[in-house]
């Protein structure tokens, strides 16, 4: 097993190869869920006034408890000015604080008699109150967004608040999924009993449509050189990124790394000390498409492709944060001498709110019949012995 690469080495290896996938401008409605590619900085003092944080009224504090009301202002009104500090101005959530005024009294400690609003008896305002002053949340040309960030909600309200109706965002890069074998037919076909239908491709789709990777085209190839080799040359002329599931291995009918040779793809690596996953193939095409030969099997391919063809997706897209976190094991677990092992796991949270993970070890790389009850996996070193309950262990989502 020694010669074989670790798993973090052969991280590191993909990594190095993510290169850039580019960037594109789109809209402000095209780009929930995108990379952000540009810093994004407020275009203005947030408030950009003096804002009334209840709706109320506006008045000089210490008037007195009967107020005369000189008017009303909404949110969007024009400002306008207190014009005699022993009155007040019915205000608006949102409104401007009038010019005069110094203080915000919620409608709750009002009472109404004809045009006096008088303050609730025993009730002292404090100056100030209720103002939410302006550059208080931050000056004009403070950035507020950087590079490497997924945009949600948040995000998209710091766009449109900053008159951002187009935003440049990183490219996604185009992704050929194909699976190899004859035993596969499609999953609305007759199956024969010796035939499975395709599930691989299906799986690894989901995990990278849930991670914003959209531009996808599945395909098939049989168990023949000369057939392989046609259709990945087609494939490689028009995707960024190629994932392969089967045929990497070393049966006589595993033509894929021989194939991609013949097309110029340069191998990275073959093999990594892990479990499911040891055949996993990686390479770099003649214009640098990224090529990965996971392994034929479904828990296998599944996990693989989590793991390594994931990372560089989002490492090429520059995103700053790549999903993972640290679970705790909650029961003790058996390690792999020399492998790393990928341990399907389920998680929970206990009463002290730490994220728990329940192994779910499936019988073989090829039971992915109930993978679908676990949510991901845990990355365990190799050893001799157990990892005891309450390991810290990195989590990677399905």
């Amino acid at each position: 097993m020694n010669e074989l690469l670790s798993v973090a080495q052969a991280v590191d290896l993909v990594l190095r190869y993510a290169g850039d996938f580019g960037t594109e401008t789109v809209s402000i409605e095209a780009a929930s869920g995108r990379v952000l590619r540009q810093s994004v900085r407020a275009e203005r003092p947030q408030p950009p006034y003096d804002r009334v944080m209840m709706d109320g009224i506006a008045m000089r504090c210490g008037s007195g408890p009967d107020l005369p009301c000189e008017g009303v202002l909404r949110a969007g009104g024009a400002p306008v000015s207190l014009r005699d500090g022993r009155g007040c101005i019915e205000v608006m959530t949102g409104s401007v604080l009038p010019e005069g005024t110094d203080t915000v009294v919620p409608i709750e400690r009002l009472s109404r008699h004809g045009k006096i609003l008088r303050l609730e008896s025993g009730y002292t305002p404090q100056k100030g109150q209720f103002i939410h002053r302006k550059a208080s949340d931050c000056e004009a040309g403070t950035e507020l967004l950087s590079r490497g960030v997924r945009l949600g909600g948040p995000a998209l309200a710091v766009l449109a608040a900053n008159g951002c109706a187009s935003v440049e965002v990183s490219r996604i890069p185009s992704i050929g999924i194909i699976s190899t074998g004859d035993e596969l037919v499609d999953v609305d076909a007759p199956v024969r009993g010796w035939e499975i239908r395709r599930s691989n491709e299906y799986a690894i789709t989901g995990s990278l449509c849930s991670r914003g990777f959209t531009r996808l085209e599945r395909s098939i190839v049989p168990d023949d050189l000369e057939a392989t080799t046609k259709a990945l040359e087609a494939q490689l002329s028009r995707h960024d990124v190629l994932v392969l599931s089967g045929g990497v291995s070393m049966g006589i009918f595993d033509h894929v790394p021989k194939a991609l040779g013949r097309l110029g793809v340069e191998r990275v690596f073959h093999k990594v000390a892990q479990r499911p996953g040891k055949p996993l193939w990686f390479g770099i095409g003649p214009e640098g498409q990224q090529v990965f030969g996971l392994p034929g099997n479904p828990v296998s391919a599944t996990s693989c492709g989590v793991r390594y063809v994931v990372p560089l997706l989002l490492a090429g897209q520059g995103l700053r944060s790549d999903g993972t976190y640290p679970v705790i094991l909650e029961s003790a677990t058996d390690r792999i001498p020399t492998l790393t092992r990928f341990l399907p796991v389920s998680l929970r949270h206990d009463d002290e709110g730490r994220v728990l993970a329940t192994s779910r070890p499936m019988s073989t790389s090829g039971d992915f019949s109930h993978l679908a009850s676990t949510d991901g996996f845990v990355e365990l070193d190799p050893g001799q012995e157990q990892a005891p309950a309450g390991t810290r262990a990195v989590f990677h989502a399905w």
